[in-house]
């Protein structure tokens, strides 16, 4: 059980609201099925990018049944599952029903700021509180603190079923020694798009995915030819959308990605407060960047 291929790109999937604020279940059900007709390597269900803190536990299961039956098999799914107090973590993994899952992402604590012996502790636990491959994510521009190599090496090496690490610190050097370090089949995945391509040519496997959400058959494309070798062609296409990374984030995620999803008639641009969507200045920039890639919106 403590094993998933992540190789390629996983999109982690947005979560649409209606203009009335209700998730709107149709336009997910679209875009999961543009995600697995172009090209996306798996899905990630309930992560950052899903405003998954701004959804209920009803919206949360409903949302998880519906990808996990419209998928059907035909690519892994990946589901959220973290947080800052490891024994509600470690509950929801003994007790919820993860039929249809592969495995579960689960975020360094945030808030609280645990030591590094703290975050080894709580890892520990959710290991050894389900059969699933768990992948870590260090991300400490939100989480407010920074899981170092050393301690991601040690749960790698530890626990058979700690599967792989989505590494989102964009700190090259760390993660160039997990890489170095790491086990045989321990995968390390890029948290951030924009650094996506020089981190595979470090011997990362790809990515968990923002701007797949918009571009799933190109960014995937990307993954496969930078994984394959030909980094001529994988840095022709990173170059293609060097703007829209920076667009993408200039005004917090997902606000970026949703506008982009809603020029291309996929949703309504709508997030559920605290965020808000992107600034019309920006949205007419991510617009002028669509135009002269000739996508349609």
């Amino acid at each position: 059980m403590g094993h998933i291929n992540l190789k390629g790109m996983g999109v982690a999937l947005i979560t649409p609201f209606k203009t009335n604020g209700d998730v709107d279940y149709a336009a997910l059900l679209r875009l999961v099925d543009y995600q697995v007709q172009n090209g996306t390597d798996y899905l990630v269900v309930l992560g950052t990018t899903a405003e998954t803190p701004t959804l209920t536990a009803e919206e949360q299961k409903e949302i998880i049944q519906l990808v996990i039956n419209r998928v059907n098999g035909r690519i892994p799914i990946v589901l959220g599952v973290g947080g800052n107090n490891t024994r509600a973590v470690t509950e929801k993994l003994k007790t919820d029903d993860f039929s249809g899952i592969d495995a579960i992402l689960s975020v360094v604590p945030y808030y609280n700021k645990p030591s590094q012996e703290g975050m080894y502790q709580h890892y520990q636990q959710i290991a050894l509180s389900t059969q699933l491959p768990v992948v870590l994510y260090n991300v400490p521009g939100r989480t407010g603190v920074n899981m170092t190599a050393e301690t991601t090496l040690r749960l790698a090496q530890d626990f058979e079923n700690v599967a792989a690490v989505k590494e989102a610190s964009g700190n090259m050097t760390q993660i160039g020694t997990i890489i170095k370090y790491k086990p045989a089949d321990f995968q390390v995945i890029s948290g951030d798009d924009g650094i996506t391509f020089p981190l595979i040519t470090f011997g990362a496997v790809g990515v968990i995915s923002v701007i797949g959400n918009a571009f799933p058959k190109e960014f995937s494309r990307m993954v496969r030819l930078a994984l394959s070798g030909d980094y001529a062609n994988a840095l022709n296409i990173h170059h293609s959308f060097t703007e829209l990374f920076e667009l993408l984030f200039v005004d917090g995620n997902p606000a970026g990605v949703k506008s982009m999803l809603n020029m291309m008639g996929y949703i309504e641009n709508e997030l559920r407060l605290p965020l808000i969507p992107t600034r019309i200045t920006t949205y007419e920039k991510i617009r002028a960047v669509l135009n002269e890639l000739n996508i349609k919106c």
